[in-house]
């Protein structure tokens, strides 16, 4: 599971974002200050880091220079320092985004959302992703089964790659939506889900053993088989 590390010393807002980054599935390492943020980052693999600027025991953008001396996290800032020379200064520490407050916590959590798809892809570049008798190259964007190539719509390979991604968890329509529609923005009517859902399942099974894709009723759809990366 992907780690975002967050460092922000107001306790409730720390806490807003924690919970709210945890439902989105996920998982989010709590820092208070600069110190206990480099111990945490030390110790684990971290993929995007959200930090204020200004703290008791530090300053963000000293954190961040010294990040981007030993590595590419991506990193946001997320401050009350709103200025243009502050933004500037951001940004030339080794930002990629800024963010100030206050700000629209869906319009945040979207653009971590933008950030974590851009991670992933990055990651997985060339990667190949298998689940039974089915294959699929992320780099090429081609899906396979026995060797033969599966041809599917662009939605329905991006449904594909978030199922095989997170195989054997029960997926809700929203989360769906969410990851695979609402990148777009675009308006998606409530039957758009399970009617995409039922056409890559029919492509991917074919009437055939074993069921991939199976509907739980009432909390979402599961990708019933192991996946191995």
């Amino acid at each position: 599971m992907a780690k975002i590390l967050v460092l922000e010393d107001d306790e409730s807002l720390n806490r807003g974002i924690s919970l709210k980054l945890s439902k989105e599935g996920y998982e989010v390492l709590s820092a208070a200050g600069v110190s206990e943020a480099k111990k945490l980052y030390s110790e684990n693999e971290v993929a995007l880091v959200i930090s204020d600027i200004t703290m008791e025991d530090g300053n963000g953008l000293e954190f961040c220079r010294q990040l981007r001396k030993e590595s590419s996290v991506y990193l946001i800032f997320l401050t009350a320092l709103d200025q243009e020379v502050d933004i500037v200064n951001g940004y030339d520490a080794g930002a990629d985004d800024y963010i100030t407050k206050p700000f629209s916590l869906m319009v945040f959590i979207s653009k971590v959302n933008a950030w974590m798809r851009r991670i992933s892809q990055k990651e997985e570049g060339g990667q190949i992703l298998s689940s039974g008798n089915i294959r699929m190259d992320c780099q090429e964007m081609k899906v396979y089964k026995d060797d033969k190539e599966i041809l599917l719509s662009k939605r329905e390979l991006q449904l594909l790659l978030y199922f095989l991604r997170n195989p054997k968890q029960i997926l809700s329509k929203e989360q769906i939506l969410q990851q695979v529609w609402d990148v777009e923005g675009q308006f998606v009517d409530d039957n758009t889900v399970p009617v995409t859902i039922g056409r890559l399942k029919k492509k991917v099974s074919e009437g055939e053993e074993p069921e991939y894709i199976k509907n739980i009723r009432g909390m979402g759809y599961i990708w019933m088989m192991d996946v191995v990366f």
